[in-house]
């Protein structure tokens, strides 16, 4: 069912209409999916053969609800320089959400899609962070992204933008995935941070254009949060805390869950020893995390990386996408040198995985 060509907007309007019906939630949509496959087949059905699925009201309401506000509003944002819908049915979905109970049927997605489906960590802790936590926050992600992992968080205060901040710093970069419509931007206060993020890395929601900053949604968001990394790292979180939660999900998605231990007359490590006695592995450095992660291990045997010596040239195939691009683009999109870029690319292309094409153009062919 994947398709690697970006959808028309009659096909891309079927999708926006399939998630703007009120009452059919994320599983009612994925039945009917399975059932009828691509929307247009959905909306073509009766209303006795929906029925079968979803129960008659709502298959009343799923053919005579009005979507076209929220289907003009999410086309009009789709067409916006940078931005992008991708549903289920698209090649760009991140697989690590498909094996997951409850992936969103489409995410809004602004920057660069090719990290949805790079490897990943989660780091999330507390939005009242003390400055060393923030210090930790974003020494390990810049550690981590230097490494060729891409960190996701939520934006939020605290340990969340620190870890999109150190992240940045690297070509893996980071996605934030954050609890409000893809043109909302909360808090306020991390408005210049997401527009980093939309320049040097991504942000993504599952939530239709024009959603405000809801309480419920935020907890809702976590589980992608949870299911996009190869594991969650809790850098500074209390008792009570939504960081907690994220790394519950993760542990049940059979994720690594990791946390940093603090002093034990602070709140805010309280949070971080009870996962650690509950089986989170503790860790002090980044390298605790890659090596738990068999991260080397995995970088060196790998099939689309077996022979590169330079560990930022996988990351710059994620880089390339599967559309041809120049020298330049690769410059703005990773923040490295001409130089770096080139060398790579030359590499790169001696092994086959890249080729050169006219007009000073790179096509990624593996």
């Amino acid at each position: 069912m994947a398709t690697d060509a970006r959808l028309n907007a009659a096909e891309l309007a079927g999708w926006l209409r399939l998630t703007a019906v009120p009452g059919i939630g994320g599983e009612s949509q994925r039945k009917l999916l399975k059932a009828f496959g691509l929307p247009p087949a959905i909306f073509s059905a009766s209303v006795s053969e929906l029925a079968t699925v979803v129960g008659y009201e709502l298959a009343q309401q799923l053919l005579h609800h009005d979507a076209s506000a929220d289907i003009e509003a999410g086309l009009a944002w789709a067409n916006q320089s940078g931005n992008r819908i991708v549903t289920l049915a698209d090649a760009a979905y991140p697989r690590a959400l498909l094996d997951q109970p409850d992936p969103p049927v489409l995410l809004y997605a602004k920057g660069r899609i090719e990290l949805l489906n790079c490897s990943a960590l989660a780091i999330v802790g507390s939005r009242n962070a003390t400055r060393q936590g923030e210090a930790n926050a974003e020494a390990f992600a810049e550690a981590l992204a230097a490494a060729g992992i891409t960190i996701v968080s939520g934006l939020a205060l605290g340990i969340d933008a620190a870890a999109h901040r150190g992240a940045l710093k690297s070509v893996a970069s980071t996605i934030a995935v954050i609890g409000t419509g893809p043109d909302r931007i909360y808090p306020a206060r991390n408005q210049d941070l997401a527009r980093l993020l939309a320049e040097r890395g991504l942000i993504i929601s599952e939530f239709p254009v024009g959603t405000p900053p809801l309480a419920n949604n935020f907890p809702r968001r976590n589980r992608i949060i949870a299911g996009l990394g190869l594991g969650c790292l809790v850098v500074e979180a209390a008792q009570r805390s939504g960081s907690l939660i994220t790394a519950r999900l993760a542990a049940d998605a059979g994720r690594e869950v990791f946390a940093i231990p603090g002093s034990i007359h602070s709140p805010l490590s309280r949070g971080c020893h009870a996962l650690i006695r509950q089986g989170a592995k503790l860790v002090e450095s980044a390298q605790d995390i890659l090596e738990e992660l068999r991260w080397e291990t995995e970088l060196s045997s790998s099939n689309s990386i077996d022979s590169t010596d330079n560990p930022g040239e996988p990351v710059l195939l994620g880089l390339l996408g599967h559309d041809p691009c120049t020298v330049d683009v690769l410059i703005e999109r990773s923040g490295l040198t001409a130089d770096n870029i080139l060398a790579m690319l030359m590499a790169l292309e001696l092994d086959g995985r890249v080729a050169q094409l006219p007009g000073g153009l790179y096509q990624r062919l593996t």
